[in-house]
């Protein structure tokens, strides 16, 4: 049923007589990742724009991804204390119908049995949302975010998540580099017998291939160069964003965003003839210019390169 369903994704009836309605083909989408430390929303809102008010045009209604994983817990024994004290009333209930004096003890085993059914009733505690997702949407958009989804959700938080129209991405894991294939060859050596031995040549992987963009990039302009390096070879202005999964040479002005290794590759490098970008990043670590640029580097040629956890800036030349 699913490849009958694949096969006729172009929405074209069985006689072939409609036009083309539609087509679903499979996509990528580079995401910002929002990693929420508190559920304060207020705090949040302070945050945001103490980092971003230098850079107010740092954000154009990207999507964005809600990461909830380093939220912390909730004690769910706190969680379900309402639930427990509505419990302990009702034991207490059964146990003084149990401890009465009535002139009627059909009456009395009735109304123990009665507070004893009602503490059963009650449910166990669910799980408890540990941050008001909707809450958080109209101060993230008011800072030209644009939520599309959460990762590192509770079933509560899920649930709040569909209400919302937010989708629940996977945790996806960084990809490891790709190693060199081996490729096993027979070599035959004719004497007086023929001997078969088996030799292991590593053959690498072919090169990945690169992406070239030869036109200036204005505002609102993203080029996205998927497993592949990119070289641009006019300027990227303000507002523009450009992505490689790869590296990213811009021999040009680069003063919009940068993000290289964008699948997680932490040896993809950012090279610029004219470093003045708002925003570069490195497999996922990132720097805005809230922080200015070091003298060294900025307004020159310079590349960009990642030290552990660190984003590295280098002169070229020097």
């Amino acid at each position: 049923m699913t490849q009958a369903v694949a096969g006729n994704l172009s929405g074209r009836s069985a006689a072939g007589k409609t036009p083309e309605l539609f087509e679903l083909k499979s996509a990528s989408l580079s995401l910002l990742a929002l990693v929420l430390k508190t559920a304060d929303p207020a705090a949040l809102d302070q945050e945001l724009i103490a980092k971003l008010s230098d850079t107010p045009d740092a954000f154009h209604h990207d999507p964005l991804l809600l990461d909830l994983s380093q939220l912390p817990a909730i004690d769910p024994v706190e969680a379900g204390s309402e639930a427990t004290a509505e419990t302990e009333g009702a034991t207490a209930m059964a146990h003084e119908a149990q401890g009465q004096l009535s002139l009627d003890d059909g009456a009395t085993e009735s109304l123990a049995e009665s507070a004893t059914e009602s503490a059963a009733d009650v449910p166990a505690a669910a799980p408890v949302a540990r941050v008001d997702i909707a809450a958080l949407l109209p101060l993230l958009r008011r800072h030209r975010l644009q939520p599309v989804g959460v990762v590192g959700a509770n079933a509560a938080e899920l649930a709040q998540a569909a209400e919302l129209g937010l989708a629940e991405a996977p945790d996806e894991p960084v990809r490891a580099e790709r190693e060199p294939r081996v490729q096993k060859v027979v070599q035959q050596v004719v004497k007086e017998v023929v001997v078969e031995r088996q030799v292991e040549v590593p053959v690498p992987a072919q090169a990945a291939p690169t992406v070239y963009v030869d036109k200036p990039l204005r505002s609102g302009q993203q080029v996205y160069a998927k497993g592949a390096d990119l070289v641009v070879l006019a300027a990227v202005n303000h507002g523009a964003e450009v992505i490689a999964d790869g590296s990213i040479h811009v021999y040009a002005p680069l003063r919009g965003k940068a993000i290289a290794g964008a699948r997680g590759n932490a040896q993809a490098r950012i090279f610029a003839q004219q470093l003045e970008a708002e925003l570069i990043a490195i497999a996922g670590i990132y720097r805005t210019s809230e922080n200015p640029l070091p003298d060294n580097v900025r307004g020159k040629a310079a590349q960009v390169r990642l030290d552990g956890e660190k984003l590295l800036m280098e002169p070229l030349g020097a």
